[in-house]
């Protein structure tokens, strides 16, 4: 029933936006109501007998290959499937303007967005106007390798359907790790400067009182650091940027009161072993945890610029051997691999580490790629881009191709353990890894499997160290059970969100500056969390926990 409203609604509003563009002159273009188009699928099997040709639309970076099909792996997929693809490429940084623009013309729209890379409210918006249609039936009926995928993993299943059981958008999936070992589990991980402790002599640090300590030899010897290892710049014992995520020191909170901490810097909310979803700023431990990093501040141990400096100046200090102590998802981005080590979980009143929000099922975009209204063949379009999710395809859409004309590829075309086909990471000497996969790669729907590891592919260099630092230092020590998932809620409840998230985040964020740099007191803490109450914290936090009531539910936990 629910399907069937949608569908009729589908209908209207495609015909309200044809009829009211061929009245004005503008259009004549039908729009496909959603409804599954069946075909043979000996017409669908590539390559096709007679070639036939599709309209789609894609984002590259900038000072890369601006002509997809010039594209090494576009001009392999062309000649496997003798489909080709008519191409209207943007640049990256201009994408954002110019496909809202592009999706509010039906006349100019291709048959998909390859790269849409939609957020939920866009995705539902341009639903519920009928630009877009549900795929669910498509994937079910003529998508194997995404079906597989599904099958496999329900919860990516989950992850994409709307509370009408309607799929909009096929995703992007990266698996590394899963789980308490993914990758994405502890992104502002924290690092320590291993080259100063052993020349200072000093443990590795256990607990927040160690910490500390360690931080003020760091100081106090900050000549002889200087002179030891050619410094030039003030000793900074701790680098970080507060309230800007990677970069944020929120890890090292964890140890206080319950273990929360407060890893979600964009809602600030965590799961509670109960299943119920709180505010990780207004617990007991936040506010022990506040009140440490106000007196590491108060003794000159955080940068005092901590609270205003841009990346830029944050990496400048960083690659000038500076800090002792600094935050980001790879040191690597700040300083070098060979002197810094991964800081492991303090212990204040507990040990732990939270895992961030939607990390247990590793890299996830809902809303990478679309299919138009305007797609006269929906079928032949959708088994096109189910090509996209070959086990073999994907890492190459991800991270680049092999054989290429030019100097530098991402992969090598090698065997597995099976003699078969396996691509291998390349050695890039000293090659950009990030440029060498800009100008290789096309991004759009596909799905890396932690199972392709070893198959089809090897795992990134820059990807294994960090899973193993993961697993190895802090998976032990995550104690916290759930995360919230990544969920699609309706529009209207996007909108509510949308409303509320912006104050009450503003409000726990200016407080946390503040209050890590001129302390506060009881009452300025009962002032704050009845401030976010008159905000709707309470009603904030029911939307979330419907939807981890209904994920959990349909996960059958």
């Amino acid at each position: 029933m629910k399907k069937s409203m949608k569908r009729v609604l589908a209908t209207v509003l495609a015909a309200g936006v044809a009829l009211s563009c061929a009245g004005c002159g503008k259009s004549k273009v039908t729009l496909n109501d959603g409804t599954l188009q069946k075909v043979d699928q000996s017409e669908l099997t590539f390559p096709l007998k007679e070639k036939k040709t599709l309209t789609g639309m894609i984002s590259y970076p900038a000072n890369t290959e601006s002509d997809p099909n010039k594209r090494t792996i576009f001009k392999r997929l062309q000649e496997k499937t003798n489909v080709e693809i008519k191409w209207t490429a943007i640049q990256s940084d201009q994408w954002g303007d110019k496909i809202s623009l592009a999706m509010a013309n039906v006349d100019t729209l291709p048959d998909f967005i390859f790269t849409a890379g939609f957020g939920d409210s866009d995705l539902l918006k341009y639903a519920d106007q009928g630009v877009i249609i549900p795929l669910e039936e498509y994937i079910d009926t003529y998508m194997p390798n995404l079906k597989a995928v599904f099958d496999k993993y329900p919860e990516y299943r989950t992850m994409c359907t709307d509370s009408e059981g309607h799929i909009w958008a096929f995703p992007w999936i990266e698996q590394l790790g899963a789980e308490k070992t993914a990758i994405q589990t502890v992104g502002h991980m924290s690092f320590i400067n291993k080259k100063w402790l052993d020349f200072l002599k000093l443990d590795m640090p256990k607990t927040t009182e160690d910490f500390t300590a360690v931080l003020r030899a760091f100081k106090d010897h900050a000549s002889e650091l200087q002179k030891q290892f050619n410094i030039d710049g003030d000793i900074i014992p701790m680098g970080c940027i507060i309230n800007d995520g990677d970069q944020d020191p929120a890890i090292l909170i964890n140890g206080f009161g319950e273990g929360y901490g407060d890893v979600d810097n964009g809602r600030h909310i965590v799961v509670s072993d109960d299943k119920k979803v709180i505010c990780s700023a207004t617990q007991d431990g936040y506010k022990e945890g506040i009140k440490w990093l106000h007196t590491l501040y108060q003794a000159g141990l955080i940068d005092p610029e901590a609270f205003t400096q841009e990346w830029s100046t944050y990496v400048s200090k960083g690659k000038s051997g500076r800090y002792g102590v600094c935050f980001s998802w790879d040191v690597a981005n700040i300083d070098n691999l060979e002197d810094w080590v991964p800081l492991p979980a303090l212990e204040a009143d507990t040990k732990n580490i939270t895992p961030q929000n939607g990390s247990f099922t590793s890299g996830f975009d809902r809303g990478r790629c679309v299919v138009t209204a305007v797609a006269k063949e929906p079928a032949l379009v959708c088994t096109w881009i189910d090509q996209m999710y070959d086990p073999f395809q994907s890492p190459q859409n991800n991270w680049g191709t092999y054989g290429e004309d030019d100097e530098f590829d991402i992969f090598e075309l090698g065997k597995n353990d099976a003699g078969e086909d396996m691509l291998k990471h390349a050695p890039l000497g000293d090659a950009s890894p990030v440029e060498v996969r800009e100008a290789e790669c096309v991004g759009g729907p596909l799905a890396i499997l932690d199972e392709y590891y070893g198959v089809y592919v090897t795992c990134p260099d820059d990807a294994q160290y960090r899973l193993d630092w993961i697993k190895d230092i802090y998976t032990p020590d995550m104690h916290t059970k759930y995360v919230f998932p990544n969920v699609l809620m309706t529009r209207e409840d996007n909108e509510k969100l949308a409303d509320l998230q912006p104050d009450i985040q503003k409000e726990i964020n200016t407080k946390k500056s503040d209050w890590i740099m001129n302390g506060f007191s009881d009452d300025d803490w009962e002032s704050y969390k009845k401030e976010l109450e008159d905000y709707n914290l309470s009603g904030y936090l029911e939307i979330h926990q419907k939807y981890l009531d209904d994920y959990i539910k349909n996960l059958g936990e």
